[in-house]
């Protein structure tokens, strides 16, 4: 015990966010302090511990060989730790708070109604505040503190953002039935042939189906990109467009009686719908609670 009366405990803590966040501002705004008394505790703990623990290299600070050997004790450590001190039980009922979400207006259509009845009944202190961006722009401002979920296809999620799968999905396609055959959908030939509807918040986005259509050689005009899921479905009717997209996107087409859907002549495999948070967050109890709610909300039949 004799070390941790030669040290305060709060410089542990600041020691943790830098190892996990290998960045000053990022660290000081993870802790809720400033830049200037964040680098001043660095230069205590650089002091303390005998070695730099963070240095430049490649234009990005990397941890030194002592600053990894301390990275897993400690984040072991204060989670004991932690554990000690908090709350046994998070009561909802009770709870008062504001989290910023990122969803597209498809996870708005299919969780968001459920999640907010659900936050309703169970924890109506908590305040959501929505956003919608683009699936990097989604990682970095978990990265940087500025969101505390996102929704959306997390294939290669970085180290310090932990994601969970919500359901599985599949792509459809859908056209006016007027420009179909009269049963079934079209050949991948045909298909090509046709103008699509991309959806996606960037005009330039690379989604699933243009890599897999990369894959092959292959190419498809994009006639109309739009990032609006129910509104590229009011753009069919009257045309020959093609839109392929998640089924539940799609939804029952008691609105669209002269459309049909059928199954993309291109081989798209059946993929995970996320959330993604930042491991800082991963044991906060409330933020635990937006999770397992949001989990809840977003099986099959829950909306």
């Amino acid at each position: 015990m004799d070390e941790l009366r030669r040290i305060d405990l709060n410089q542990l803590l600041t020691l943790h966010a830098l190892l996990v966040e290998k960045h000053v501002t990022r660290a000081a705004l993870r802790l809720n302090k400033s830049q200037p008394a964040v680098s001043h505790a660095l230069a205590q703990l650089r002091t303390r511990f005998g070695d730099p623990l963070l240095v430049r290299h490649g234009g990005r600070m990397v941890l030194t060989a002592r600053a990894q050997a301390l990275a897993r004790p400690l984040e072991e450590a204060l989670t004991r730790l932690n554990g000690l001190l908090s709350a046994p039980d998070f009561d909802p009922s009770r709870a008062r708070g504001r989290f910023r979400l990122c969803l597209s207006d498809y996870a708005s259509r299919i969780v968001l109604p459920p999640l907010v009845r659900h936050i309703r009944e169970r924890a109506p202190g908590l305040d959501l505040a929505i956003s919608q961006t683009s699936r990097e722009a989604m990682v970095a401002q978990l990265t940087d503190g500025e969101l505390d979920l996102a929704l959306g296809v997390f294939p290669h999620p970085p180290e310090d953002i932990q994601v969970q799968d919500l359901f599985e999905e599949e792509f459809v396609s859908l056209a006016d039935k007027a420009v179909l055959p009269e049963k079934g959908g079209l050949s991948l030939a045909e298909w090509l042939e046709r103008p699509h509807i991309m959806v996606a918040v960037r005009p330039d986005a690379h989604d699933e189906i243009e890599t897999a259509l990369a894959a092959r050689g292959l190419r498809r005009r994009l006639a109309v990109t739009l990032p609006h899921w129910s509104a590229a479905v009011d753009l069919l009717a009257g045309t020959d467009l093609v839109l392929t997209v998640a089924g539940r996107a799609v939804g029952p087409l008691r609105r669209h009686r002269t459309l049909r859907r059928f199954t993309p002549p291109l081989d798209l495999p059946r993929f995970a719908y996320q959330q993604a948070w930042h491991t800082r967050r991963a044991d906060d109890p409330a933020h635990r609670w937006l999770r397992e709610a949001v989990l809840m909300c977003g099986r099959p039949g829950d909306g």
